[in-house]
C-alpha cells in the first residue's frame, strides 16, 4: 500500500470556506476511493490543509484520478485560495497500522523528519525495534517514508486527546529510557541514524475525515 500526502497552503482566513467545498466535492469523490484523513494545522505552519489518501499502488493511483477528474466534480473549486501545493508519495513501515476510519484524536502530531542520503535502512531498522516499547503508551497513527515529492523524508503521527495527554505522553515515553529511538539505540548498542532537519505540526480534523 502507498499513501498520497497532499499539503496545500492556504490564503488567510479561507481554511473554513476550502473545507466546505472540499466536503461538498468529496461527496462525489469518495465513490471512487475513500479519503484516509483530511485535517488542518493549529501549530505549526498556519492555514495549511493536509489530506491523505491510501491506494494499493501508483497504477491505481492514476486510474482513479482519471475517473474522479471524468466526472467533472473533481478536484475541489479551491484554486482561488491556494498559495502553494505538494504531494508526496509515502510508504509504510513495517510498525506502521493500516490507517482506518475511526477516532484517534482530535489532535494529531505530525513530525516530519529529513535525514541524511543512506540512513534510511538504519532509520527503519531502529524504529521497528524501538516502536513496539513506544506504542504500548499511546497508538501510532502512521510511520511513513517518501518514495516521490520530497526525497530523505521520515513522518511519523499520533493522535491524542488534548495537548495536555500528548505533553504527558511524550514526558512518560522518554521516561522509559527507550524513546526517542536515538535513546533505545544507545541503550541497546545498535546503530542510530542522523537527521538534518526537525518539524513538526499539530493537526485538527475536519467534520468530514474519516479519521478523527
Amino acid at each position: 500500500m502507498i499513501y498520497e500526502m497532499r499539503t496545500t497552503d492556504i490564503k488567510p482566513k479561507f481554511v473554513p470556506e476550502v473545507e466546505k467545498r472540499f466536503a461538498e466535492a468529496y461527496g462525489y469523490r469518495k465513490k471512487h476511493s475513500p479519503l484516509a484523513a483530511f485535517w488542518h494545522t493549529e501549530f505549526g505552519p498556519l492555514n495549511q490543509i493536509i489530506h491523505v489518501w491510501p491506494y494499493q499502488n501508483l497504477e491505481e493511483r492514476a486510474r482513479i484520478r482519471a475517473a474522479a477528474v471524468k466526472d467533472g466534480t473533481w478536484p475541489p473549486k479551491i484554486k482561488e485560495f491556494i498559495v502553494n501545493q505538494r504531494s508526496d508519495i509515502m510508504i509504510p513501515l513495517s510498525v506502521s497500522p493500516e490507517i482506518k476510519p475511526g477516532k484517534m484524536g482530535p489532535c494529531f502530531e505530525m513530525r516530519i523528519y529529513t535525514y541524511a542520503p543512506g540512513e534510511l535502512p538504519k532509520l527503519m531498522n531502529l524504529w521497528e525495534m524501538a516502536a513496539p516499547r513506544r506504542i504500548q503508551i499511546s497508538p501510532l497513527c502512521a510511520a511513513w517514508y517518501s518514495e516521490l515529492g520530497g526525497l530523505n523524508k521520515f513522518v511519523h503521527i499520533w493522535g491524542y486527546p488534548s495537548v495536555e495527554l500528548r505533553n504527558e505522553t511524550r514526558k512518560k515515553a522518554a521516561a522509559t529510557g527507550w524513546w526517542p529511538p536515538s535513546a533505545y539505540a544507545k541503550k541497546e548498542n545498535v546503530p542510530g541514524y542522523e537527521l538534518v532537519a526537525q518539524e513538526n505540526k499539530l493537526l485538527m480534523p475536519s467534520a468530514f475525515s474519516p479519521l478523527q
